[in-house]
């Protein structure tokens, strides 16, 4: 139920602090006083589209908060939980909008929230009826909900779903690959000509790795050698120009350390890493000589170097800016190749998915539609037992089912409600009743007879029992206080025979302070809310208070 409404400077209300009780509410008010507020802001705080003109005058923001208390919050808990939003806190969901002129932000358990999920939310939360609403009834897809919940499958409709939304997906495969042109014999003759150029360049990842760098360095070879050959000469050159080479006086020094340590053994320590750099500096002498012996390209060397360079730089313009990239192209026309090649066990493979995805659907599908047909009498029945105590005396009510050519994404059929409300008329799909006001009641007849099966903890009823007469708005009256047993229940009504009936009656009125109108929302007990009905009746003196009296239970 809903337990806390809170609005700030939304239209003709400045503030509003609403603790709303269970069972039937009934709220009145003078036209203009502002009831359709309350509609507006339960439809916000649902998700609706805000818009900036709803913000009160004068003010730059709006804000909405509502508390609902629920006893069953697995699905709701559910859906927060797959969009990381915190789950309900002992069995209470916070809800808070806030609007200005350039933004709407929402929030769920004090996290904020797309509007999506706003709306997916309080779609489990409120069903909303006024005028135009319950039109809605007409579509067979709300009709097969209707009686699906009656029936209480919703277990059985999951299942549903999920297999057929297996089967569409195999469908789709199959259809995909068998609609897609088969691929001519210049595109195959493509493919297979780049997997055999790929594939006769006999490159791998490791020779690719290191060809780059062996290719600057052959091209370079003479540079290299100038630069490395007076290194070895210094080092370890022989006939140098300038003296001994640096290796060949390190080695005299090493033997004059020798005999100095063996005359003074104390010099020893110091001495030491004399031999280590003797050691470290034959080790790069040996290296740079080998480095010098691998520049020798002969042109046949160098030939073939420059032919691969050229082979692996022309598979690069083709085919992907890196190795990587051009084993990539290789992959995905071999299995092009592959696929087309195998298209035709594809195909089988396919189609023996999806027939036993839809032999599995169909069982599920001929589950569900006898169970509806089991179940429909027992609710055309109760639709008439409510029905006839709304006025209907004379009507009948019946289902017709319409097989489908193959299951759609509700069943195997749809279903339209007939009704007649007037003997020896025949009976009529709901989307051919004109009248709104038998519209109204037949939506409420619906309610009633569903009223134990439906989970929706609020429902909001706006001015439905319009264009009804006295006699029949007292029985709207307590068709909705029936439902204020099974679910909060909240009546916008200009009727006095409904709002009598209410177990909580709140009055809405318009008033001026400080030259601005605002509209304060009050429970009306004992003497006001007599004189409230008084007022609904359009009648003075003790006879009219007497019959506002009598309305009240």
């Amino acid at each position: 139920m809903l337990s806390l409404l809170k609005i700030r400077n939304l239209a003709l209300v400045d503030e509003l602090y609403w603790q709303p009780q269970a069972g039937f509410l009934g709220i009145t008010g003078e036209t203009g006083a502002g009831k359709s507020v309350i509609m507006g802001a339960i439809e916000l705080v649902l998700g609706e589209r805000a818009d900036k003109g709803m913000i009160r005058s004068g003010e730059n923001q709006c804000t909405l908060e509502a508390v609902f208390r629920l006893p069953k919050l697995d699905n709701i808990n559910a859906q927060l939980e797959a969009a990381g939003v915190p789950i309900c806190e002992e069995g209470e969901l916070i809800i808070r909008r806030q609007l200005t002129a350039t933004s709407n932000r929402q929030f769920i358990n004090n996290t904020p929230v797309t509007q999506q999920l706003l709306r997916q939310v309080g779609a489990g939360l409120v069903d909303m009826h006024h005028p135009d609403a319950h039109r809605s009834l007409s579509s067979p897809e709300r009709q097969l909900d209707l009686l699906d919940s009656y029936a209480e499958n919703e277990s059985l409709r999951q299942s549903y779903h999920g297999a057929y939304r297996t089967w569409l997906d195999a469908k789709h495969a199959y259809a995909s690959l068998q609609a897609s042109e088969m691929a001519n014999a210049r595109e195959l003759d493509f493919l297979r000509h780049q997997v055999e150029e790929i594939e006769s360049a006999g490159f791998s990842a490791d020779e690719v790795e290191g060809l780059e760098t062996q290719w600057q360095r052959a091209r370079n070879a003479t540079r290299l050698r100038e630069s490395a050959s007076p290194m070895l000469q210094m080092l370890d050159g022989e006939g140098m120009n300038d003296g001994e080479s640096i290796l060949s006086q390190l080695r005299h020094l090493v033997r004059s350390s020798q005999e100095l340590q063996r005359l003074d053994e104390s010099t020893a320590p110091w001495m030491e890493p004399l031999n280590g750099a003797v050691s470290e500096l034959e080790e790069l002498s040996s290296q740079i000589e080998d480095y010098l012996s691998s520049m020798n390209y002969d042109q046949a060397a160098m030939a073939q170097l420059e032919e691969r360079v050229a082979s692996l730089d022309s598979l690069k313009r083709k085919y992907g800016a890196d190795f990587a990239a051009i084993e990539q192209h290789l992959t995905d026309c071999r299995l092009k190749l592959d696929a087309i090649d195998n298209r035709e066990a594809r195909l089988e493979q396919l189609a023996e998915e999806e027939a036993a995805h839809y032999s599995e659907l169909k069982t599920i599908a001929d589950e569900l539609s006898a169970g509806r047909r089991e179940i429909s009498p027992l609710l055309e029945a109760a639709f008439l037992e409510h029905a006839r105590q709304l006025g209907f005396l004379q009507s009948h009510f019946s289902l017709e089912w319409h097989a489908l050519a193959e299951p759609g994404p509700m069943g195997a059929e749809e279903v339209e409600f007939l009704f007649g409300p007037n003997p020896g008329e025949p009976l009529k799909p709901l989307r051919m009743i004109a009248s709104s006001g038998e519209l109204a009641r037949v939506m409420l007849a619906l309610k009633s007879a569903l009223a134990k099966q439906d989970d929706t903890p609020l429902l909001v009823f706006d001015e439905i029992d319009a264009n009804v007469g006295g006699e029949i708005a007292r029985a709207v009256g307590m068709k909705m206080r029936e439902l204020g047993e099974h679910h909060q229940v909240i009546a916008i009504t200009h009727f006095p025979q409904v709002a009598a009936l209410a177990e909580h009656h709140y009055l809405i009125s318009k008033q001026v302070e400080d030259g601005r109108s605002l509209s304060r929302l009050v429970e009306v007990q004992g003497d006001a809310r007599v004189s409230e009905l008084v007022r609904m009746l359009g009648a003075n003196g003790d006879a009219a208070r007497a019959h506002a009296q009598g309305l009240l239970l």
